[in-house]
């Protein structure tokens, strides 16, 4: 997982405005900062996003 995407899931985290197993706001929220490493990469690699969020390991 590249650093940056890393970051960018931790500044939605930060916010606390959605679950983060809800992948769609997720993305949304993401799509809506600009954050389009990170959309591609929800789409791309859901279940090193979901390893990420329960582990905190990349």
């Amino acid at each position: 997982m590249p650093e940056r995407v890393k970051e960018q899931i931790l500044i939605i985290r930060e916010t606390g405005i959605t679950n983060m197993f809800d992948l769609p706001v997720v993305q949304r929220l993401a799509y809506e900062r600009d954050f389009f490493e990170l959309v591609i990469f929800l789409e791309e690699h859901p279940k090193e996003y979901m390893h990420f969020i329960l582990t905190g390991e990349a």
